[in-house]
């Protein structure tokens, strides 16, 4: 089914919950209304988890895409009356109710969008600084095939169709092999051309506002996702060329760390080649928590419901698993650029439940 199709099938149901919700009795009986919504809400509740956060995501673009005022108010409370998450963890329910990721406070924070945009910004200059001078046919050992050069075009790629993204705004999908991003014939000319791009993605980012409604591959299909999504590319890329060149990464300050590993956990469902296998590990009510010596942060995931839920939290349920690093260890073991028995990391329950998730959740 085509992303157009889809939109549109999402902005219809939402159209149609949303005016039986608002209308008065003298226009549509009260019962014939409820009657119309449980059966609705009856149906959706058959898909599986990472199918409903994908409804969800569509529900609020389009209700993004209308102007601000009372009917585009009603069409974002659709995904919470519809998404029947009853087989979510309850008490990740509770504190989801009580505490919402640090991806979405920090999506309510125009000021929090312009410092991710200061970080993707620092960060792009550390990684051109990284591999101004060197050969572009260093292997990568963490991106098995590629070479420095591969790596560079494809972050210089990231970044020119982000840049693309949030200067366009278009309301649907667009491919990065569709834009015209010119990348240089001599692979030693990336790192400049990388540089530009980067250049190219913060300018646009500055001056567009964070709210504006875009296609987004995750869960909130506004300019400010893009800031999330190229601070975790870029910090994950350079730890890339860092260890393709030292042997090791440098250490990742924890606050940046925890917004990108924030940003991986509310986009995983959202990713079919993750969201798929993640949907049938059979694992359900199994819990993995991940513990930051770093700075105290933790993240509990709670499997089931054909995917997974997440919280900021160690309260609940005993975990299943549990790995303790510190919080940049953290994010390159969920991104695989550090094997889990890596002596950084302390384990401790079932090891299965561990390997199991990071087979499933491989980008």
């Amino acid at each position: 089914m085509s992303d157009a199709l889809l939109n549109a099938l999402a902005e219809a149901l939402a159209g149609l919950v949303t005016a039986v919700e608002t209308s008065d009795e003298d226009t549509l009986d009260r019962d014939t209304a409820v009657k119309w919504l449980e059966s609705t809400g009856h149906a959706l509740s058959g898909l599986g988890h990472a199918d409903r956060r994908t409804l969800d995501g569509l529900f609020r673009a389009a209700a993004l895409r209308e102007p601000p005022g009372p009917w585009r108010d009603g069409l974002l409370t659709v995904p919470a009356g519809l998404r029947h998450d009853d087989d979510a963890h309850p008490a990740l329910l509770d504190e989801e109710a009580r505490i919402a990721p640090e991806a979405t406070r920090l999506a309510l924070d125009d000021g929090a969008h312009l410092a991710l945009v200061d970080a993707v910004a620092e960060r792009a200059g550390r990684y051109a600084d990284t591999v101004g001078d060197v050969d572009p046919a260093t292997p990568v050992p963490t991106c098995p095939g590629w070479t420095l050069g591969d790596l560079t075009r494809h972050l210089g790629t990231v970044h020119g169709w982000a840049e693309h993204l949030v200067t366009a705004r278009p309301a649907t999908r667009v491919r990065a092999g569709d834009l015209p991003l010119d990348p240089p014939a001599d692979p030693s000319a990336y790192p400049g051309w990388f540089a530009a791009r980067a250049q190219g993605f913060t300018t646009a980012a500055r001056t567009a506002d964070p709210a504006a409604p875009v296609w987004s591959p995750g869960a909130d299909p506004s300019v400010r996702h893009y800031p999330r999504h190229l601070l975790a590319e870029t910090v994950v890329h350079l730890a890339d060329a860092e260890i393709a060149l030292t042997g090791s990464a440098r250490p990742i300050d924890p606050g940046t760390a925890a917004a990108a590993l924030d940003h991986f956990l509310t986009t995983a469902p959202y990713i079919p080649w993750i969201a798929e296998p993640l949907a049938h590990l059979d694992r359900d009510g199994a819990v993995l928590r991940l513990a930051a010596r770093d700075s105290g942060a933790v993240w509990t995931l709670v499997l089931g419901g054909g995917g997974f839920t997440w919280s900021r939290s160690g309260t609940g349920a005993e975990p299943t698993a549990s790995v303790t690093a510190d919080a940049g260890e953290l994010l390159l073991l969920l991104h695989r650029r550090y094997a889990p028995d890596d002596p950084r990391f302390t384990r401790t329950g079932d090891r299965d439940l561990l390997d199991d998730w990071l087979a499933a959740s491989a980008l």
